[in-house]
């Protein structure tokens, strides 16, 4: 019988560790770390024309921390996650940060979804040339949206794939500002 509890107890234990490890997991912070090993060190630098046909080159936000933020006006989490970027650039461009929307898509699409969102940071038209852009920048599956932090030195500190959020975002902006 007390072998019977000494292994109840050792079970409970068990499951009390890794439970309490999973808590702690699942509540870390967000470090800002390269998130795929075909990321570059350095931000490619691009030329590419704005809504207005002016042509804009990515050194003119060097020393600035940087998102680069590659979407489609076709695609659902792209179009999601544009009012939590809005709100950043919002808070955060007096600090130094500014936001690049790079869009995978042509230019009429492009105004008849910006517009009425009132998008306060450079849109910037890629077309197909985005794709291999996205790329360059560590982008190996394509996947849109897709975002990259930099520093101010130029250094990809951060990928995302997928949809990002507010929260996620500013814990890897804030300590670069």
């Amino acid at each position: 019988m007390n072998k019977t509890l000494l292994f109840i107890a050792i079970g409970f234990l068990g499951l009390s560790i890794g439970f309490v490890t999973n808590q702690l997991f699942n509540k870390r912070v967000i470090q800002p770390t390269k998130v795929e090993t075909s990321t570059p060190e350095y931000a490619p630098s691009f030329n590419l024309k704005d809504l207005n046909d002016k042509p804009r080159n990515s050194k003119e936000w060097q020393g600035k921390v940087m998102m680069v933020n590659f979407w489609a006006s076709w695609c659902p989490p792209c179009l999601r996650e544009i009012p939590a970027f809005i709100k950043l650039q919002e808070i955060y461009a007096r600090q130094g940060l500014v936001i690049i929307g790079i869009a995978i898509d042509n230019k009429q699409s492009i105004i008849d979804f910006a517009d009425p969102m009132d998008i306060n940071y450079p849109l910037l038209m890629a077309e197909k040339e985005g794709i291999s852009l996205a790329k360059a920048y560590g982008n190996r599956l394509s996947v849109l949206p897709y975002t990259a932090i930099i520093d101010r030195s130029g250094k990809i500190i951060y990928t995302h794939r997928g949809e990002l959020t507010f929260d996620t975002a500013e814990k890897i902006i804030k300590p670069l500002l």
